[in-house]
């Protein structure tokens, strides 16, 4: 089946959300843009009149996301280590697509309202969905935690997640399609809690944020 031509607009969407994922959001002008794209600048600002235009557009598709990922509970696969793994690939998704989102803010400053008004809601909502997996791992006794911890881990594995690729920016470290920043976001959550994880379903985790990796790659290619 062909590849469904975009609109203009949504063209200019796509585009922006992949330079500014590659060069950072800081790096990449109108000028460069309209450039990549092959169109006059104007026709560019015909569409959108600033950047911070285009950073509401990328938001809103960000905003779909999230709200995809908050659907993932447990028990939705044939066993509870699956469903993270579906949660953390999720996540993976979400980050290598928004990558600049969560690595740029310094550059970019404050999130556009659409993101702003949100945000509060998306961190704890967060936290609750990743307090009910991790609770699904110690009800299996795959994971050995006191539950009444639980909330803490959650929060905890949360930010680093959230805040990984930001981090990593931070200490001058790579964080472009490739550098594996993304992977080793998702193995440092790990960190917090493996030692009290079944030593199986450790092994099943950190294969599976590989085999993720390889398959976004694959994907992009």
């Amino acid at each position: 089946m062909a590849t469904p031509v975009l609109k203009t607009r949504d063209r200019i969407v796509e585009a922006a959300r992949r330079l500014f994922n590659e060069r950072g959001y800081g790096e990449v002008t109108t000028a460069a843009l309209a450039s990549h794209l092959g169109m006059a600048e104007g026709n560019l600002w015909y569409h959108f009149k600033t950047k911070r235009a285009l950073l509401e557009a990328i938001a809103a598709h960000y905003a779909d996301s999230i709200a995809a990922r908050l659907r993932l509970h447990p028990g939705m696969a044939t066993d509870c280590v699956e469903d993270y793994v579906a949660l953390l690939k999720t996540c993976m998704h979400e980050f290598r697509t928004f990558r600049f989102l969560f690595r740029d803010q310094a550059t970019y400053g404050e999130h556009v309202e659409s993101i702003s008004a949100q945000a509060p809601h998306w961190l704890e909502a967060s936290f609750v969905q990743f307090e009910e997996h991790l609770a699904a791992l110690v009800d299996h006794r795959l994971l050995d935690w006191p539950r009444g911890q639980l909330r803490d881990l959650a929060i905890n594995a949360t930010i680093i997640l959230r805040y990984g690729l930001e981090h990593f920016r931070e200490m001058g470290e790579p964080t472009a399609e490739g550098t594996g920043a993304v992977r080793k976001t998702l193995l440092r959550h790990l960190t917090l809690f493996d030692h009290a994880l079944e030593p199986v379903t450790a092994d099943r985790l950190r294969t599976a944020i590989g085999r993720m990796e390889l398959e976004a790659l694959a994907e992009a290619a």
